[in-house]
């Protein structure tokens, strides 16, 4: 009898014990994006519109989806003063093409600069339940290559600004784009 008791209990303190759970918090910091704010080349403290900016990483067909509620290629264009877009993390160079006026009919009104990120990575532990994230600093004798698409047309982005050099967080502008 004494033998069964003891089954018994084991048995329900075995099933009852509690674990934590490994669900990682959607308000837990993640891996940052790179956020750049576009201002007026006339009047430097003015932000500036971009108009059907897209943005294609090197590598890639598709572009970053900036509305993901749009169709088509809608879903791949931004209208506004910021964006924030993704570095990679497993190398420390990102290369996009930033493509404005995309699709216009009239393909002279494109305009196209390819941009090169470089800089140093740095995982950092987060929790069990999320993992690792990435930090960025950006190279400091070479953070940002810049061309325009062919080499022959002249670059819409007429000076490109590092802000903020670490990449750790985004709630900050690292890089002011003029145009």
């Amino acid at each position: 009898m004494k033998k069964i008791i003891a089954l018994l209990l084991i048995a329900t303190f075995s099933s009852s014990s509690c674990e934590k759970d490994d669900i990682c918090d959607a308000n837990t910091p993640t891996t940052p994006r790179l956020v750049i704010e576009f201002y007026n080349i006339s009047d430097s403290s003015i932000l500036k519109n971009v108009t059907n900016l897209k943005v294609i990483g090197e590598g890639m067909t598709e572009g970053i989806v900036f509305n993901p509620s749009a169709t088509g290629e809608a879903q791949y264009l931004v209208n506004g003063s910021s964006i924030s877009i993704p570095l990679k993390t497993d190398v420390d160079t990102t290369t996009y093409s930033f493509i404005l006026n995309s699709g216009n009919p009239n393909p002279t009104l494109i305009d196209i600069d390819k941009v090169t990120f470089n800089y140093t990575r740095n995982d950092v532990f987060v929790s069990r339940a999320c993992g690792f994230k990435t930090l960025f600093v950006f190279s400091p004798t070479n953070a940002i290559v810049h061309t325009s698409v062919p080499a022959t047309k002249l670059k819409w982005m007429q000076y490109i600004s590092v802000e903020k050099s670490n990449i750790d967080n985004e709630n900050e502008t690292h890089i002011k784009v003029f145009f």
